[in-house]
Parts: structure tokens; sequence; C-alpha cells
């Protein structure tokens, strides 16, 4: 058994418009599974598929109060591409952000609602991602991440150190998985999680199960979902989705 990242969740005060900002960012498709929700995803795109991992955005009235720990580094060809994806972007309603970042290769941008997110100097790992380089979360222990995430999904690990480690799908196409180090705790629900789905024919309570074992805890919300809410083992909450 096993599970597969298959799409990120991103809270949204307005999930049509902001779905729209990432579809232009991404030239994806837009659809709406119901009021509420926006779906984001490659044109032709058989959902699910390891080479792009989806977004969907879901209308939440809570504002942005800290740093997203989790974001999307989006992929560039060259030094010129680079700057032409950020003089678009900022055409389309991203503003530059400083997060601390001082004097990087890369350049941190906001979406129109203020989540982060990095245009990335070009880079040969990310040559044949698509758009989105790699999916990115913030955590104290990129080793014990790494062991959890490399166990829950059948992603493989490419590398690992004390302060950043790194996954992808096991077909080797679409967006990395990566775990960067940082000293800034977890302060309330993240806006931005991870969605994983087990494959077809397995059995939901025997993964959640699994996932509990590895070392993942149960996450009580105050209403009925389709999906089982987890965390991870630094208090991340990611959704285990119906088989599929």
């Amino acid at each position: 058994m096993a599970t597969r990242l298959v799409q990120i969740n991103m809270k949204a005060r307005d999930n049509a418009a902001l779905g729209g900002f990432w579809a232009e960012v991404l030239g994806w498709g837009v659809s709406s599974e119901e009021p509420g929700v926006t779906n984001l995803e490659p044109e032709g795109f058989v959902y699910p598929d390891p080479v792009a991992v989806c977004i969907d955005l879901v209308v939440s009235p809570e504002l942005k109060a800290v740093k997203n720990r989790v974001h999307v580094d989006l992929a560039t060809t060259s030094a010129a591409h680079q700057a032409e994806v950020v003089t678009r972007l900022k055409d389309l309603g991203a503003t530059l952000a400083d997060i601390g970042q001082g004097d990087v290769p890369w350049t941190v941008m906001a979406d129109p609602e203020g989540n982060e997110f990095c245009v990335l100097d070009p880079r040969p790992r990310y040559r044949d991602t698509g758009p989105i380089a790699a999916v990115v979360v913030d955590c104290a222990d990129p080793r014990a991440m790494a062991r959890f995430w490399s166990e829950a999904m059948d992603w493989t690990l490419h590398e690992v150190t004390d302060h950043h480690a790194v996954l992808r799908s096991a077909k080797g196409v679409g967006p990395y998985l990566e775990f960067i180090r940082t000293p800034d705790p977890k302060t309330g629900w993240n806006r931005v999680h991870l969605d994983v789905r087990p494959y077809p024919g397995d059995d939901p309570e025997a993964e959640k199960a699994r996932l509990r074992t590895l070392g993942a805890t149960a996450v009580d919300l105050d209403r009925d979902v389709r999906w089982t809410v987890l965390a991870d083992p630094e208090g991340n909450e990611f959704c285990l989705l119906a088989p599929g």
C-alpha cells in the first residue's frame, strides 16, 4: 500500500479570482467541482497523473496572517526567461516579496492574496518538471520528514541532508517535493497543504492506520468531510483522499 501526491490545497478569500490568477501563471485549465472550490490542472490532463501536481483553491473567510509553510517554485529555462516570467507575473497581479531571503538568484513573489512563491533561476534538475519545479515545505528536521514522506508515499527519495530533502514521483516525472529546514515554528492551520491519494482498490481505513503507524496523527474537524485529515510528524495537515 502507498499513497501519491496528487494536488495541493490552497485556501482563498476569492477562490475564483485566485484560481484565475494561477491558471494564467501556469497555463492550466480551470474547472469547479462544487461552489467555493476552483480546480486547476493542465489542459488535456487525465487525473491523477504524476506528470503534474494539481491545485485546488477552496474558499475560506480567514485572512492570511503568517508566511505559508508550503509554497510552489516555478521553473525557468534561462536568465532571460526568468526575467520575462517575473515581469509577466507582475502584470497579472503578483508582487515582489521579502521574507528575509537576502541576495539569492531566485525571485520571491506573492500572489494577489499574499501567498508566497518563488520564480527560480534556471537549473538542470527542473528542466522537465513542467511549470511547477517543486512543491516546497518548511520544516525543522528534513531527515525526519524524508523518512515519513518517503514511506507514506511511493515517491523516490533523491537527496537528504540536515538542511533539505528531495523526493519525486517514482516514475521520474512532474515536480519535486522538497523539505527545507527553517527556524520558523508552525503556527496555526496551514493555508496551503498537501493532498495524497491511495491507489484504486486500496482500503482507505487500512491506509489511514498505516500512516498513523508511520507517525501521522489525526486532526479533528468541526464538520464532516469525505476525506481524512491527518498531520505529519511536524504537525503539517494533509488530506488522505479516497482511493482512485
